[in-house]
């Protein structure tokens, strides 16, 4: 049979090109891949021969070899797993991330050190051979084919690939690097030996090296030059690193595991290795990354944790054990108390399931509330799951407080966009006499900072909560205390002051209304339907109007967005006009006595408060008319 050739997905010659010459400082770290990628093959397969002997009978034991060749310049990775079939390996190897190499390589920034850490949330392990290899080879059988069903995979990583059925005479995969000239260091066994000490030291798969052995001549024989002989030997410690004791195990290959587990590039943010017994006996190593992925905000992507039952591989992304709000942390669970063919929907089902995502909830949450203890690292962690752990206090209410304590926004109290202050730090803070906490929703940190539902809440030093992200209009709308004290939007039409709203500012405002009834009046007439109602404002210091819902702002412009956004058919809103008579706009508006110009001042005045509070207008070439008409005078 001839060879076929094929064309690698789109763009995907510009991706091996930055791969093979660009994006790596740390070469070696192909090696860890293509013997990870072994591993999963035989776990895989392992899973499977639990209920079928007969797929492993001739060749039990695995194993994954490693053999250089000088002469050669090659390096051939062996494993005896599961295998690939010839449309499996079309597809697996003929795509690179599957997940979207389109948006892999709109990430793309051109910072080499950054970029290099971006391949491992693709799932591009596996071109990572190209960094050191001219050209790869891929001999591999699928455990459920026949010899002559064996498949010979090749690329130069020029954009092109070819394939083909041939007799292979063993199950699973081998990989041939032909090795560029100066990657030659890469068949020294002493180079080798060190990479998998290094990377695969916790592999529970022998991993063994193809490396000379010397034969000693025995007692009463002639001395003679040791008589040179190639074996394999096992290299790596070949233990479950989770079945070992925590104090046993170095921070190093906590890190090298979670490299593993994950394929990602960088160190984990913190992790957690625990064993539990009695009742329910289980094993967790959970990790808290340092980047999100791309598509963290896809819900319906694949997340979860690896299952192992009595250290035997059943899945992966087991999404059972942790809620989705949850769905960053990686890592795994192993346990005697399911059964070895438990399936994804019986998972769903059982009390064991249940327990054990009760369990590992708190165990991540723990886990974040000891990392918020170092500012710096928990910074670094909020930036990259802060709004998806947003979702968790209506996803998850048992652990509601727990996870609003977990919670960072930025405040008026700091002059800055950085969102550092929990709910805790809020409090603490809270003026004599306060029993609320104060928040204000906008489209931006500078709109939240500068709104003029602030302006009384300034002046009388409380501090007000800033929220711009999309997801914080949908938590606010859905939690309504915490520790005891009341939520409360600025732009709320009761503020709820209670003790902090004097006497003495009660009377002005009944003087104010008294006073400027007529203003009041010759307004509602100018904009009848426009508005529900206009008042003098309580809450206006320096800014002309403001508009108030009488809801309590649960449907504010950003939430409208979000429901219009998905579909749904809203009517539209009425608002309260909130005039402060002392501004000088709404003075030099009231002192208009050609009603027609007056009725443009008063439809200025609303539509600058619609747009102050909502980022937008309907209509806005008729506001800018409309304004224009009124500066020319």
């Amino acid at each position: 049979m001839t060879a076929t050739v094929h064309g690698f997905q789109t763009q995907v010659t510009k991706l091996l090109d930055l791969l093979a010459n660009s994006l790596y400082s740390n070469k070696e770290v192909f090696l860890r891949e293509l013997i990870s990628n072994a591993s999963d093959a035989i776990d895989k397969l392992h899973f499977m021969s639990l209920t079928n002997q007969d797929l492993i009978k001739d060749d039990p034991n695995f194993k994954i070899q490693i053999r250089p060749d000088k002469d050669a310049k090659t390096l051939t990775i062996t494993d005896n797993g599961i295998g690939m079939t010839l449309d499996e390996a079309n597809s697996h190897l003929g795509t690179i991330a599957e997940s979207g190499t389109e948006a892999f390589m709109k990430n793309l920034t051109g910072d080499a050190k950054r970029d290099s850490q971006l391949i491992g949330q693709f799932g591009v392990g596996f071109y990572s051979s190209f960094i050191v290899a001219k050209k790869v080879t891929v001999i591999t059988r699928s455990v459920n084919a026949s010899e002559d069903e064996g498949v010979k995979w090749e690329s130069e990583g020029n954009g092109t690939f070819t394939s083909e059925n041939i007799k292979v005479p063993f199950r699973g995969t081998q990989i041939i690097l032909s090795l560029k000239d100066d990657e030659t260091e890469f068949t020294d066994t002493w180079k080798l030996r060190e990479c998998i000490t290094k990377y695969s030291d916790h592999i529970s798969t022998p991993v063994e090296l193809y490396e000379e052995k010397y034969e000693q001549p025995k007692e009463g024989e002639d001395k003679k030059e040791p008589e040179k002989k190639f074996e394999y030997t096992q290299i790596n410690n070949a233990q479950a690193l989770w079945t070992r004791t925590p104090k046993d195990v170095k921070d190093e290959e906590y890190t090298e595991f979670y490299k593993h587990l994950s394929h990602d590039y960088q160190d984990p943010l913190t992790w957690a290795h625990n064993k539990v017994e009695g009742d329910l006996e289980y094993t967790s190593l959970l990790y808290v990354p340092k980047m999100a992925p791309w598509d963290l905000y896809n819900r319906q992507n694949e997340h979860g944790l690896k299952l192992y039952v009595q250290r035997v591989f059943i899945m992966d992304k087991a999404e059972a054990f942790l809620p989705n709000y949850l769905r960053f942390v990686k890592g795994l669970v192993d346990t005697n108390a399911l059964p070895l063919n438990v399936s994804r929907e019986l998972l769903q089902e059982t009390a064991v399931t249940r327990k054990l995502k009760k369990a590992l909830t708190k165990r991540v949450l723990g886990m974040l509330e000891k990392l918020s203890k170092d500012s710096e690292k928990y910074t670094e962690f909020y930036k990259q799951f802060g709004n998806v752990l947003k979702e968790g206090p209506v996803e998850d209410y048992e652990n509601k407080d727990a996870i609003l304590k977990l919670l960072r926004f930025a405040s008026t109290n700091n002059d800055s966009a950085e969102t550092n202050v929990s709910f805790e730090d809020y409090i603490s803070r809270m003026k004599e006499g306060q029993d609320k906490i104060y928040y204000i929703t906008a489209e931006s940190y500078e709109a939240a900072k500068n709104s003029p539902y602030l302006e009384q809440l300034k002046t009388k030093g409380i501090e007000v909560l800033l929220m711009w992200e999309r997801v914080d209009e949908w938590l606010m709308g859905n939690i309504s205390e915490f520790n005891g004290k009341e939520f409360v939007s600025a732009n709320s039409q009761d503020l709820k002051l209670g003790n902090l709203a004097d006497e003495e500012e009660k009377k002005k405002q009944e003087t104010a209304a008294t006073e400027n009834k007529d203003l009041i009046e010759r307004f509602k007439k100018a904009l009848g339907d426009k508005v529900k109602d206009v008042v003098v404002s309580t809450r206006l210091i320096d800014s002309p109007s403001c508009v108030i819902s009488d809801t309590n702002r649960m449907m504010t412009m950003q939430m409208r967005r979000l429901l219009e956004a998905s579909g749904q058919t809203l009517p539209d809103e009425k608002y309260t006009l909130e005039l402060n008579p002392k501004h000088k706009l709404v003075q030099k508006a009231y002192a208009e006595m050609e009603e027609n110009r007056f009725n443009q001042w008063a439809d200025l005045i609303f539509e600058q408060a619609l747009l102050a509070d909502q980022g937008a207008l309907k209509d806005p070439s008729t506001f800018v008319k409309s304004m224009n008409a009124l500066l020319l005078g």
